[in-house]
């Protein structure tokens, strides 16, 4: 709304000239038209103004447009936007009542235009402030009412982008149909055909209007809005798996210095180029201001979190978190920390985090993602946090079998497994488009990682996955995500009971896969975690601490929720005494085989204690079985030893968190 108010502001300031009074109190209306003059409807003046001016003349669509515009931009939530809406409405049908039949008229003549140009700015201003109103809180049937009237009046050139618009509302309610909003379609593939049809009506308005428009507006002005209908063409084809087409126009875009590099970004991370994703969501994070979602706040740390570069992802969060304060895209950029927290092995944090995201009432604002995608990723990172606190209650007890309380931990958490599965299984049930935004991987309008799938479908029917991820090896032409394809194959063939033939298809991938490693830390680690388990079941030792080791130089904090027990030679040193002796003693009770001597294929971790006053500084540094450093002087204060020891071991495997200990509570 603002970019629309800046480009077309200079025409009111033409003209003050020849204006109709045939409605009205020309009086007043002549009084109001001078005192607007200079004044924003977006600065903090424009509310009492907008009060003036209702009360020199309660009939002129003016006041109502300078309250609604007013109200909207300050705007960031429900509440706001929906409050924004009467005053807009009202502004729209006093306007087209008194000045409709101008409008109609105005690209017949100069005369015309000089006439009623700045009551056609304002209709523009009005329109698009109104259509936003009703997008922001889910309202896509009278955004499509709104559209409808705008199109009415068949001017020209469509300053509005209203096709388009059109375009995109049916593409981001494509799951839904009439039933729920009258102007759908019945299925995905119907409204996304009636998305694709309104671009190419775009464009052929475009050609039709040209040398009308040419005329009004100078020459290249039809380019440049054939770049606004490409820019949805490109993302129509890349969800639709048209990538060729989805290429082309995002190559035209760049070409003109038109495109988005953060949807250009989504495509690449949908093609499996994460080095070039990264590269070009990053060249978008700071491009916008307004109070919207900035997606490559949500979509880096996920590219960062392949990486394994968990450290970057949280901080990234925390800076959108911190700049957006709770306007749109907070919950958003809370789930990206939940999801950067969990795989850097912090659950109490995740669990915290995760939970303030599902208790914001988030609105979608510049974005194709929804409400139902934002519940749905919640619900999903519980679940899997839930199995790694199940892992993390047996990590942190090797003998967890003979404790009480771990059995009663897990117990319950076991029971909280089942009724996640149950919400999100609903979920899918109800989602006509899983097979193109999660079981696919990496689809650009999917808001869950490819890890998170596999916790998802794994407990349901590995056979038909099986099945599944085969067909895709022979039907998906994205070349680089083939070997996804092939280790989702092998995950549900061990899930499934076929143990053997997983285990031959992971020993035949590490072989012959070429990947981009500094990218694809995730995938190397859990095809490791893959074949440590499979060498384990074979009885191979050496085999299993080669794979155990390799996964703790590729993604250490994948370790402790594994399953799989590297061996691990401890050094420790400073004060001994009864404090340090408690913390040791716990460490060493944790899931981890502890050894004397260290070969190529342990790792030597190294734990210094030192008293300061009342405080206990721990310093932990680790190397690889390969000698790489994996943690490098991490420092820990505490007082009280209890819980001491479970915090250390998570830190010999990568997991960062708060200097001062503070002990978790039980079964966190």
């Amino acid at each position: 709304m603002k970019m629309i108010y800046r480009i077309l502001s200079f025409v009111i300031l033409i003209s003050t000239t020849t204006l109709s009074f045939s409605q009205g109190n020309p009086t007043a209306r002549y009084e109001i038209d001078a005192k607007r003059i200079g004044v924003n409807p977006l600065d903090k003046d424009a509310l009492p103004r907008s009060r003036e001016f209702i009360r020199l003349d309660s009939t002129y669509y003016v006041g109502y447009m300078f309250e609604g515009i007013y109200k909207s931009d300050k705007s960031s939530d429900y509440l706001g936007f929906k409050n924004s809406i009467p005053s807009l409405k009202k502004a729209f049908v006093l306007l087209q009542k008194d000045y409709g039949k101008d409008l109609k008229g105005i690209f017949n003549s100069p005369q015309n235009y000089m006439q009623s140009m700045n009551k056609y700015v304002d209709f523009l201003q009005i329109t698009n402030t109104l259509k936003e109103c009703y997008d922001n809180i889910e309202m896509p049937d009278s955004v499509i009412w709104v559209l409808n009237v705008f199109s009415g009046y068949n001017f020209p050139k469509d300053h509005l982008g209203s096709n388009t618009t059109r375009a995109w509302t049916y593409h981001r309610n494509r799951f839904f149909t009439s039933e729920k909003f009258s102007f759908l379609k019945n299925s995905v593939e119907e409204n996304e055909k009636a998305a694709f049809e309104y671009c190419y009506y775009a464009l052929e308005k475009i050609d039709v209007n040209k040398t009308k428009n040419d005329m009004w507006f100078g020459p290249g002005q039809a380019e440049s809005d054939r770049m606004g209908v490409y820019h949805y063409l490109a993302l129509l084809h890349c969800y639709n798996k048209n990538y060729d087409s989805s290429e082309y126009y995002y190559q035209r875009l760049a070409q003109n210095g038109a495109v988005s590099w953060n949807n250009y970004g989504n495509e690449k991370h949908e093609l499996g180029e994460f080095a070039v994703a990264l590269e070009y969501l990053n060249r978008d994070k700071y491009k916008y201001q307004q109070k919207i979602l900035k997606e490559p706040f949500y979509f880096v740390p996920m590219l960062n979190v392949y990486s394994g570069r968990t450290k970057d992802a949280m901080a990234l969060c925390k800076e959108a978190i911190i700049n957006s304060g709770s306007t749109p895209g907070f919950g958003w950029y809370n789930i990206a920390l939940a999801r950067s927290y969990m795989y850097d092995g912090q659950l109490d944090s995740a669990e915290y985090t995760i939970q303030k995201a599902a208790d914001f009432k988030e609105i979608h604002i510049g974005t194709t993602l929804t409400q139902s995608q934002y519940d749905f990723t919640i619900n999903l990172l519980k679940l899997q946090l839930n199995e790694r606190k199940i892992a993390l209650v047996k990590f942190e007890n090797k003998g967890w079998w003979y404790s009480p309380s771990a059995l009663y931990d897990i117990a319950a958490l076991k029971f909280g497994k089942m009724l996640l599965q149950y919400v999100v299984i609903n979920q899918m049930a109800a989602n006509p488009e899983r097979n193109r935004t999660v079981y696919d991987l990496f689809c650009g309008e999917s808001t869950t990682t490819f890890d998170e799938a596999f916790y998802l479908i794994k407990d349901f029917s590995p056979s038909y996955f099986v099945k599944k991820y085969e067909n895709y090896q022979q039907t998906d032409n994205r070349k680089n995500l083939q070997r996804y394809f092939k280790l989702f194959t092998y995950q549900m063939q061990w899930m499934n009971g076929d143990e053997d033939k997983a285990f031959d298809g992971y020993k035949q991938m590490v072989k012959e896969v070429l990947l981009d490693t500094a990218h694809e830390r995730l995938f190397l680690g859990r095809l490791y975690e893959g074949l440590a388990k499979g060498y384990k079941d074979d009885g191979n030792d050496r085999d299993q601490n080669f794979y155990a080791n390799a996964l703790y130089e590729e993604y250490p904090q994948l370790l402790p929720f594994s399953g799989i027990t590297i061996p691990m030679k401890l050094v420790t040193s400073g004060v001994i005494d009864e404090n340090t002796n408690t913390a040791v003693k716990e460490l060493k009770r944790c899931k981890v085989n502890w050894v004397n001597e260290a070969d190529g294929n342990t790792p030597i971790a190294q734990v210094s204690f030192v008293k300061k006053g009342d405080q206990y500084e721990a310093t932990v540094s680790v190397k690889s079985g390969s000698n790489l450093p994996m943690v490098l002087n991490e420092r820990m204060l505490f007082k009280n030893a209890e819980g001491v020891g479970k915090e250390l071991a998570l830190r010999l495997f990568g997991k960062s968190g708060a200097m001062v200990f503070e002990r978790r509570d039980a079964g966190n």
